[in-house]
C-alpha cells in the first residue's frame, strides 16, 4: 500500500524500565516556516573593532588586569612570608623574655642617699632608683599623665602604632629631616623595649663605657627600628599592658640622676610616687620628652610650663575636668627643700670624697649616710656670704670666699666652698684650696708658749729684729703697720697681730715645737722650716684651720673634722660603719687652752677682729692676711660653734683693700649671727689672767714696760728652757 510519499517512522522499542515513552500530541505539527531562526553566534575577529574587547584598548585592559593579578599574587605571598618570618622572630624573642619581675629594677650601680643630723634627706649621689613601683601602685594622676603624653592609644594598640609612625614620618619630612630622624612615633611598648636595650645586657668587655652602651641602645637606624618593633610585639604577647607600663615607669630616666618615677618623686618633691597630685604627676610626665633640659632642678619655670601642657592633654583625653585643670595650673608643682639644695652642694661632695670608695663612688649597693649637716646653719652661711658680696663687694668681682662651721668636737655643720653654693662636683675652696694662713697661724705659736708655762701677761719687746738664717741670709720681720710698740704683753701682741713678737716667741720656744703643736691640732700640711713659720708662711685648708681652732675651744684636744655619722645599706638596721672623726688626743693642757681663748677674745674686743663682735655673746678669734693680701682669713668661735672664713682669688691675684679684719670678719659676723639665732648665750670657756703687769712710769709711753720686767719672756725662757737669746 502506498504511504503518500511519507517516510516510514523508525521503529523504537519501549523502555523496559522507567516512565513510558511520552506520546506525541495529536495536533498537527507546526510547519518549518513558523519556527524562529536561532540568533547567529558571534565570532571574534582577529583584528579591528573596539566592541567586545577587540582592538588595542581591549589588549590594554587585559594587560592591566594581568598585572594587577600578578601584583596581588606576589603581595599576598610576600605578605604571608613576612608574617611567617615576623611570627617566627616574635616567637623566638618571646622565648627569651624573662619574667616581668626581673625587668622592673634596672640598676647597674648603687646609689647614695645623704641625710642631715635630723635624719632628713638633703642630697643624693649616683643613679637613683627609688624602689620598685607598678602601674597600679603609683598615683593615677601620674599614670594618666604618662599615657596622655607619651602614648594616648597605649591600651588599644598591639605594640606598634601605624598612625603614630605615619604622623612622625610626615612631621620629620615637613621639617626637612629624614623620615626616621627626629620624631619617632614610638609607643610606650617600643620605648620600653629601647630602655631594655632589646634584651642586650651591658658587657664591659664589649663597650668602653656604660655611656657608649646606652648610645648604642638608642640608635635609630632602620634595622634597629625593625628589631625594636619585633621586640615590642613579643612584649605585647608576653606581658600585660600594665606590666609593660610598670617596666617603663621604673626604668625611664627622669633627670637629675633619677631613674624611675619613684626616685624622681622623692628627688623633686620629697614624697613617694603614690602620693603625687595632678600637677606633680604632670611635671614628671613632662620630663620624659627631655629629662635633662626639663628637670625642675635645672629650670623650674620651664618644667612648670611643660607640666601645664601635660595638664591640658589630660583634660582633652578626659582624665581631668576643666575645674581640676584650672586648680592645678593655678598651683603649679614646686621643688622640695632638699631638691632646692641642688643635691647638697659642697658638703655632700666632701662627705662622698671622705668616705670609703666602695660605699660611695663605686658602690653597687644602695647606701644611706647620716651626716652632721645642719640645714639651718647651711642656709645661714650661704645667706651671709650672699649678703656681704651683694652689699660690700663691687659688681663683677671674681673674688671667692669659703665658710666652714663646726662644733667643738669637729662635727661640720655647714660648708660653703665658693660663691656659687648650689653646685655639684665643683672645686671646693673649703677643703681643696691650700693657701697661706698668715697671722691666723699665730694662736698655735702662743699655744706652744702657754703650754710651756708662760702667761697672757708675759711681756716681750716689739722692736727691729733680724735673724741669720743659714743658707738664706738675714731675715728681718716687720709689722703690718711698719712701726713698733715696744714692750707688750703676749695678749697685746696677739690682739694687734704684731709680727716681731710672734717670730721672737717661735724662735725662743723652738720652731720644731711650734710645728709639732700645730700638726697635733690638725694642720697636717708641710709646715715651713724657717722663722716665717710663725707668720703663717705655710699652707693649709680652711677645714684644717677651723678644726685647729675647734681644738682650742674644746680645751686643748685635737679634732678630726668629720661629716659622716653613720653608713648603712638600705633596708639594714645595723650600720656598716660609724663616725670617722671627732676629738682626739690632748695637745695642750686645759689651762693653756683657756688662757689662749681669753687672748683671742681680746683680738675681737680690742684688736684687729673688732668687726666680728656679736651683740649678745662672747667671741674669740684671729685675723689673718698673707703677703700682698693674696689671702684674707678670719677664724673664731663662740661657746657653741667654731667658724672659719677665707677670701681671695683662685689665681692668687692680690685683694684690693681687704684684710682678715675686714670682709672676712664681716662674713663671719653675718654667719654666726644667723647660726646662733635661738641659741641661749653662754660664756666662753676662758681664763682671765691675774693683773701682774706694772703701770708705766711717769713719762713712759703707754704700752711699754721696763726692760727688766721679771715676767719678760726672755727671762722666763732662760729659766725654763735654758735658752740664752743673744
Amino acid at each position: 500500500m502506498a504511504q503518500n510519499g511519507r517516510k516510514k517512522p523508525r521503529l523504537v522499542a519501549d523502555r523496559r524500565y522507567g516512565k513510558p515513552a511520552r506520546k506525541a500530541p495529536a495536533s498537527k505539527p507546526a510547519s518549518r516556516k513558523s519556527r524562529k531562526p536561532a540568533p547567529p553566534r558571534k565570532t571574534r575577529r582577529r583584528g579591528g573593532g573596539a566592541a567586545g574587547g577587540r582592538g588595542p584598548l581591549g589588549l590594554l585592559r587585559r594587560l592591566i588586569r594581568w598585572i594587577l593579578r600578578l601584583i596581588w599574587t606576589i603581595t599576598w605571598r610576600v605578605t604571608a612570608v613576612l608574617l611567617l618570618v615576623v611570627s617566627l622572630a616574635v616567637g623566638y624573642v618571646y622565648t627569651t623574655l624573662p619574667d616581668v619581675a626581673e625587668l622592673l629594677d634596672g640598676r647597674a650601680r648603687g646609689s647614695v642617699t645623704l641625710m642631715d643630723r635630723e635624719g632628713d634627706v638633703f642630697a643624693w649621689r649616683g643613679d637613683q632608683f627609688g624602689g620598685i613601683v607598678t602601674a597600679d601602685s603609683v598615683s593615677p594622676h601620674l599614670r594618666n599623665a604618662v599615657v596622655a603624653t607619651e602614648d594616648r592609644r597605649f591600651y588599644r594598640h598591639f605594640g606598634l602604632s601605624p598612625r603614630g609612625i605615619a604622623g612622625a614620618v610626615r612631621i620629620n619630612l615637613s621639617e626637612g629631616r629624614g623620615p626616621l630622624s627626629g620624631h619617632g612615633g614610638s609607643t610606650i611598648t617600643q620605648q620600653t623595649a629601647k630602655l631594655l636595650c632589646l634584651g642586650v645586657a651591658y658587657d664591659e668587655t664589649q663597650w668602653k663605657s656604660e655611656a657608649e652602651y646606652v648610645r648604642d641602645c638608642r640608635r635609630g637606624s632602620l634595622a634597629r627600628k625593625l628589631k625594636e618593633a619585633v621586640y615590642a610585639l613579643a612584649m605585647e604577647v608576653k606581658y600585660t599592658k600594665n606590666e609593660i607600663l610598670s617596666v617603663y615607669l621604673n626604668r625611664a630616666y627622669m633627670g637629675a640622676g633619677a631613674h624611675g618615677v619613684e626616685a624622681a618623686a622623692l628627688r623633686y618633691f620629697g614624697k613617694p610616687a603614690a602620693a603625687l597630685n595632678p600637677q606633680e604627676g604632670a611635671m614628671l610626665a613632662g620630663l620624659l620628652t627631655a629629662p635633662t633640659r626639663l628637670a625642675p632642678t635645672t629650670n623650674l619655670r620651664r618644667s612648670q610650663d611643660r607640666a601645664a601642657t601635660v595638664l591640658r592633654l589630660m583634660n582633652d583625653q578626659g582624665y581631668l575636668s576643666d575645674t581640676e585643670v584650672a586648680a592645678a595650673q593655678a598651683d603649679p608643682a614646686t621643688l622640695s627643700q632638699a631638691a632646692q639644695a641642688q643635691a647638697g652642694g659642697y658638703f655632700a661632695d666632701w662627705v662622698m670624697d671622705s668616705g670609703p670608695e666602695f660605699f660611695t663612688r663605686d658602690t653597687t649597693e644602695d647606701v644611706m649616710i647620716r651626716t652632721t649637716l645642719d640645714q639651718r646653719m647651711q642656709r645661714a652661711a650661704e645667706e651671709a656670704l650672699d649678703h656681704i658680696f651683694d652689699t660690700k663687694v663691687r659688681d663683677g668681682s671674681e673674688a671667692q670666699a669659703a665658710i666652714v662651721v663646726m662644733s667643738a668636737d669637729g662635727a661640720v655643720r655647714a660648708m660653703v666652698g665658693g660663691r656659687k653654693a648650689r653646685v655639684v662636683g665643683a672645686f671646693n675652696r673649703a677643703t681643696m684650696a691650700k693657701r697661706q694662713t698668715g697671722s691666723a697661724f699665730k694662736p698655735f705659736v702662743y699655744a706652744t708658749a702657754l703650754e710651756l708655762g708662760y702667761e697672757p701677761n708675759s711681756t716681750i719687746m716689739d722692736e727691729p729684729y733680724c735673724i741669720n738664717v743659714p743658707g738664706s741670709g738675714r731675715y728681718c720681720p716687720e709689722n703690718y703697720t711698719r712701726d713698733y710698740k715696744g714692750r707688750v704683753t703676749l695678749t697685746e701682741a696677739l690682739a694687734q697681730s704684731l709680727n716681731v713678737p710672734a717670730v721672737k716667741v717661735s724662735e725662743s720656744v723652738g720652731r720644731d715645737l711650734v710645728r709639732r703643736v700645730a700638726s697635733d691640732f690638725g694642720i697636717d700640711n708641710a709646715l715651713a722650716d724657717g722663722p716665717a713659720l710663725a707668720l703663717g708662711a705655710s699652707e693649709s685648708t680652711l677645714l684644717e684651720m677651723t678644726g685647729g681652732y675647734a681644738g682650742i675651744l674644746n680645751g686643748g684636744s685635737s679634732v678630726t673634722p668629720y661629716g659622716l655619722v653613720e653608713l648603712r645599706l638600705r633596708g639594714d638596721s645595723e650600720p656598716m660603719m660609724g663616725t670617722g672623726g671627732g676629738i682626739g688626743e690632748r695637745v695642750i693642757n686645759e689651762d693653756a687652752a683657756r688662757q689662749l681663748t681669753w687672748m683671742m677674745h681680746q683680738v675681737v674686743q680690742t684688736g684687729t677682729g673688732a668687726r666680728a663682735q656679736l651683740p649678745d655673746r662672747e667671741v674669740a678669734g684671729k685675723t689673718g692676711t698673707t703677703q700682698a693680701a693674696r689671702d684674707a682669713w678670719f677664724l673664731g668661735f663662740t661657746a657653741d660653734y667654731v667658724a672659719g672664713v677665707w677670701m681671695g682669688y683662685d689665681d692668687n691675684t692680690p685683694l684690693t683693700g681687704v684684710t682678715g679684719g675686714g670682709l672676712p670678719a664681716e662674713i663671719w659676723h653675718e654667719t654666726m649671727q644667723r647660726v646662733n639665732e635661738g641659741i641661749a648665750p653662754r660664756p666662753l670657756p676662758m681664763q682671765r689672767p691675774a693683773p701682774s703687769r706694772p703701770e708705766p712710769q711717769q713719762g713712759q709711753p703707754r704700752g711699754q714696760a721696763p726692760r727688766d720686767s721679771s715676767n719678760g719672756i726672755e727671762n722666763i725662757l732662760r729659766g725654763i728652757m735654758g735658752i740664752d737669746k743673744r
